[in-house]
């Protein structure tokens, strides 16, 4: 039995000029009866808008959405949720953040209490019920989150990256045990879906992964995992589940790599979140002994000893400068990018630069529009609100940021952080 079934949903938030952004396209989804899925997907694939339809925190625009075969107009008692930022009140104890989803459903404050030191014990909180959450360890808050959601006995629990915020060690802990007392029938719920970035996590715990694409979000890939918990790590069958997910993670769509581009970008396109550093860092390491320009992406993420949600943005950005290709869990150092490896700096910033404007079209637009300028100034809010064509303000900030990073250091324009405003690189120091 399906406990959660989408069928053509649909969603849509208005951009700064009124029209319509699509985040979710015809998405046909279900969560069965005794299955854990997780959700993987870049920034823009719409993962946790997906999560907020199926909780009843905000509505589909188009499709169906049903819990146990009755359409979710609202938030259902049946389903609970836990985020990725704790959202803890700091001013409530432990106790008092645990019974809040009990006191809004108006249980009496006998049970309330019961079932939050049954809850608190279970999830290795016991003693710790009149602590603030300002004395509590990241794990420790996070686990008070799990225990909201778990005290109302949900059918269904959502997670919304909800280690992510946490060290790989504690992370890592709180996922086993989550999964002792899914395994372990100690918990009511019949479902969990978790929204995540880190694929060894999604392989550890999933019965499948459902892989998104982006602008708009819709599944692009479904890998169902037959492998009984718990699960090692290193074993075979799990390191090739981790290849084959990498693999689909960074495969490109038919029509790009049909053309041999090295990443579809748009003016809109959501820059990857990734810095300089980090970019040359991994090139770097991709370079070196003992990969010399060619590695498999799970051991390149375990030699750099990065998260996956810090690696992806990465190969992301290399793969659109033309600095590395990569095809089915492979990187390679291009022609181009061994020549970037080696040389000086002053080379590197003016390959950067070169390539910048070749491959990203709001750079090109940026530097085009300065130059028009007779100024050869202009405010950051013209090219915000640009971009917030194409999405919402907080991430249209985002990925200016990080286009005028990018911008700077390939010496292509300036920005004055005092007064916002863009300039030619002769205008103002870079």
């Amino acid at each position: 039995m399906n406990l959660i079934e989408l069928q053509g949903v649909a969603k849509s938030f208005r951009a700064a000029d009124g029209t319509a952004r699509s985040v979710l396209e015809l998405v046909d989804f279900h969560l069965a009866d005794g299955e854990i899925v997780a959700l993987l997907g870049k920034s823009g694939s719409g993962k946790s808008t997906l999560l907020r339809i199926m909780a009843g925190l905000i509505p589909a625009d188009h499709g169906k959405v049903e819990y146990r075969q009755r359409p979710i107009y609202g938030p259902v008692a049946g389903i609970a949720m836990v985020f990725q930022s704790f959202a803890l009140f700091p001013w409530l104890t432990v106790q008092q953040n645990v019974e809040l989803g009990l006191e809004a459903q108006g249980v009496p404050a006998v049970e309330r209490e019961t079932r939050a030191d049954a809850v608190l014990e279970m999830i290795g909180l016991a003693g710790f019920g009149g602590a603030l959450p300002r004395e509590l360890s990241g794990g420790m808050k996070q686990r008070v989150g799990i225990a909201r959601a778990l005290v109302t006995k949900p059918d269904i629990l959502l997670m919304d990256e909800a280690f992510s915020a946490l060290d790989v060690l504690t992370g890592e802990t709180l996922r086993n045990d989550m999964l002792e007392l899914w395994d372990g029938d100690q918990i009511p719920t019949k479902g969990i879906l978790i929204v995540s970035h880190n694929i060894e996590e999604a392989v550890m715990m999933a019965d499948r992964i459902i892989i998104l694409a982006s602008d708009p979000g819709r599944i692009r890939d479904e890998i169902t995992i037959d492998l009984p918990r718990p699960r090692d790590a290193d074993s075979v069958e799990v390191r090739a589940l981790i290849d084959e997910v990498y693999g689909l993670m960074t495969q490109r769509p038919t029509q790009e790599a049909t053309a041999g581009a090295s990443a579809t970008a748009h003016l809109g396109y959501r820059l990857p979140n990734t810095d300089i550093s980090r970019i040359e860092a991994v090139l770097e390491l991709l370079a070196d002994p003992p990969f010399d320009g060619h590695a498999d992406l799970p051991q390149l993420a375990e030699e750099s000893e990065l998260a996956d949600e810090e690696l992806f943005p990465t190969y992301e950005a290399l793969g659109l400068m033309g600095l590395v290709q990569v095809d089915k869990g492979d990187i390679h150092l291009t022609a181009l990018g061994r020549h970037y490896a080696d040389a000086d700096q002053a080379r590197r910033q003016e390959i950067f630069g070169q390539q910048l404007l070749t491959h990203v079209p709001l750079a090109a637009h940026i530097r085009r529009n300065l130059e028009s300028e007779s100024t050869g100034t202009l405010s950051e809010k013209r090219f915000l609100e640009l971009l917030e064509d194409f999405m919402d303000a907080v991430e249209a900030k985002r990925v200016l940021e990080v286009a005028i990073e990018w911008g700077r250091y390939g010496e292509v324009y300036g920005y004055d952080y005092h007064t916002g405003r863009l300039t030619l690189p002769d205008k103002s120091e870079i």
